[in-house]
């Protein structure tokens, strides 16, 4: 209204029928009401300033641990424990590791510029709960055990991989076809070598030496010294010698291409 008032003054003092003074009057007091305007909408702006400090936002999104404080305690912004503690979980990363002697084939396929894919399985290392990708190597192998550390990453959509949980990761870096694979138990190691002990026909053991390619907890492939159909030991092999008899007894194990028995 004050500035509707105004407009209408400046018009009749342009046609002479208010007087200058008139006209300054009504000019002190439409910035009267402008000035409280101001000061009213500064007093909102500091009250939506304070609401912001009655609510609590995170910068990050993820899963809420269980509350630190509970309701009516009185907290601080400086205080060691804070209110509840949020993990990320989309994406979430997989720390592992591997012998250093698999990290120059790693290294060749990551300067390569090849994303490589890792899987993480449970522990019984059966069922794979979720797929994604390495992200990174650690500058550093760690003397005491002969390992590097790797990170991976996972979208984890599902939330199927939790905080702290252990897994057992898959780290995929070739795609050999036609190959060998045996348990990792039929393969033993001595002076002579790296052997295992396959089952003749006639029901005798023979020592094959090996040369072993990539291995995993379980399987080995082999390059040489077996061929697809070929019966090996797995069980009891301690009490074995070159030419002994044997009782052989097909075991199931998927993924092999060898027949283990014992």
């Amino acid at each position: 209204d004050a500035r509707r008032t105004l407009a209408r003054y400046r018009r009749l003092h342009a046609e002479k029928v208010v007087s200058q003074q008139e006209l300054d009057d009504q000019v002190a007091k439409a910035g009267q009401f402008e000035g409280a305007i101001q000061a009213d909408q500064a007093a909102i702006d500091s009250a939506k300033l304070q609401l912001t400090y009655a609510r609590i936002t995170a910068p990050i999104g993820g899963r809420t641990g269980l509350r630190l404080v509970d309701p009516g305690n009185l907290v601080h912004a400086n205080d060691a424990n804070g209110v509840v503690v949020i993990t990320q979980l989309q994406p979430i990363a997989v720390l592992f590791t591997i012998p250093e002697d698999n990290l120059p084939a790693i290294m060749k396929k990551l300067n390569a510029g090849e994303q490589l894919e890792t899987d993480a399985f449970d522990r019984s290392d059966q069922n794979r709960i979720a797929s994604g990708t390495l992200l990174t190597v650690d500058n550093q192998i760690d003397q005491s055990t002969g390992t590097v550390r790797l990170k991976a990453v996972f979208q984890n959509e599902d939330g199927a991989l939790f905080p702290n949980q252990f897994v057992n990761v898959h780290l995929l870096l070739d795609v050999k076809r036609g190959t060998v694979i045996v348990p990792v138990a039929a393969i033993q190691r001595g002076p002579r070598g790296t052997f295992a002990y396959a089952v003749k026909p006639d029901h005798t053991v023979e020592v094959r030496t090996l040369t072993v390619g990539p291995a995993g907890r379980t399987e080995a492939a082999i390059e040489s010294g077996l061929a697809a159909g070929d019966v090996v030991v797995i069980e009891g092999v301690d009490k074995l010698r070159e030419g002994t008899l044997v009782q052989a007894r097909e075991t199931e194990h998927d993924g092999t291409h060898s027949k283990p028995a014992a």
